[in-house]
């Protein structure tokens, strides 16, 4: 599958952090198709296996499938829906989204709010509060309370959209990106040789607080563990050195959270096969699945890489494709360049 019709395949799966279960379907049988086992863990994180032809380390290569979204906390007498964020919502954007509950059967909805004609002066240049919107579905309170429960999650109802060269925006490519780079390299690594076991891991709940990526490495306790993640897309309103370029390769990180071995390795690699790349220094907590990684069980080699994305934790999440591309290749090429030999030597930093 070229890379736009498998991101749009998975952004059609609805996995608001806690529901990725019965809502990662399409990404479970894509894994699949790439992989020898799959499996679900305990906390439902997907979990794919490839072996490859000789040595005994294994590698981990980790994105999250879970996006951010909503939470029904009242139904009010009128039939309109209170609700809470599950994750980090920006705010800003949620007045006049199209959403979905998922209750008994998926119901769609607007979010509205007090019309500017009737706001108060101070309240005009203001963001909207959580406590100011609500949810409107057409339907009478009676109706309601026999689809939609306290407790539903509620999710965007947004298409994605192809932009001009390359570029692709959507909701939820942070971090179904990260998803689709994972596929991008083991459809990369068929053309290689390589040591080792390889583990795909679509991770749960990192909005929520990393919590997939630190199950499921303390079950797989990978040699290596590889992050990918999406980071702040170059915009007019950021400094050059808070961003990276779209088209220009994912953004390699280095810093505390991330094994200078492999930092040097990746960088090495992306070299000498001519593959773009940025850097990213993190000087503490790199907020990805990276941290868990590294500090599970009694520590893990850990790297990070970043698909540059702007707008994110919004419905229009924009990216080039051609990063994803280059992120599956560039981890295939790192994967197929190791062995054992390699993999003991992380065990001394320099």
């Amino acid at each position: 599958m070229e890379i736009k019709e498998i991101l749009k395949e998975i952004i059609t799966d609805h996995i608001p952090s806690g529901r990725e279960v019965e809502g990662s379907v399409k990404v479970k049988v894509l894994f699949e198709k790439s992989f020898d086992e799959v499996k679900f863990d305990k906390l439902g994180n997907i979990i794919g296996k490839k072996k490859g032809n000789e040595g005994s380390f294994k590698v981990m290569i980790a994105a999250h499938m879970d996006e951010i979204g909503m939470m029904v906390t009242k139904i009010e007498e009128k039939g309109f829906i209170r609700f809470t964020y599950v994750g980090g919502i920006d705010q800003r954007i949620l007045l006049g989204q199209e959403v979905l509950i998922h209750g008994k059967k998926i119901i769609p909805g607007i979010i509205g709010s007090k019309p500017p004609h009737l706001q108060e002066p101070d309240e005009k240049s203001k963001a909207f509060k959580k406590e100011d919107l609500f949810i409107d579905t057409g339907l009478s309170y009676e109706k309601i309370k026999e689809i939609i429960n306290v407790g539903d999650y509620i999710t965007f109802k947004r298409k994605p959209l192809e932009l001009l060269n390359n570029n692709f925006s959507s909701n939820a490519l942070d971090d179904k990106a990260g998803v689709a780079a994972i596929l991008c390299c083991m459809e990369e690594l068929k053309k290689f040789n390589f040591k080792g076991e390889v583990y795909g891991v679509a991770t749960v709940q990192e909005e929520v607080g990393l919590r997939g990526a630190i199950t499921s490495t303390y079950g797989i306790y990978p040699d290596i563990g590889i992050a990918i993640d999406v980071g702040h897309g170059d915009i007019p309103d950021l400094h050059e050195e808070e961003t990276f370029k779209l088209g220009k390769g994912p953004a390699i990180a280095l810093g505390p959270n991330i094994h200078p071995k492999l930092y040097e390795k990746l960088k090495s690699i992306a070299e000498e096969y001519k593959i773009p790349y940025q850097i990213d220094p993190n000087p503490s907590y790199t907020g990805t699945d990276a941290w868990s990684i590294q500090i599970t069980r009694a520590g893990v080699p850990t790297a990070l890489i970043s698909i540059p994305l702007r707008y994110m934790h919004t419905t229009v999440e924009t990216l080039n494709t051609e990063d994803i591309k280059l992120t599956g290749r560039l981890i295939a090429l790192f994967i197929a360049s190791i062995d054992t030999e390699f993999v003991e030597g992380l065990k001394c930093f320099y």
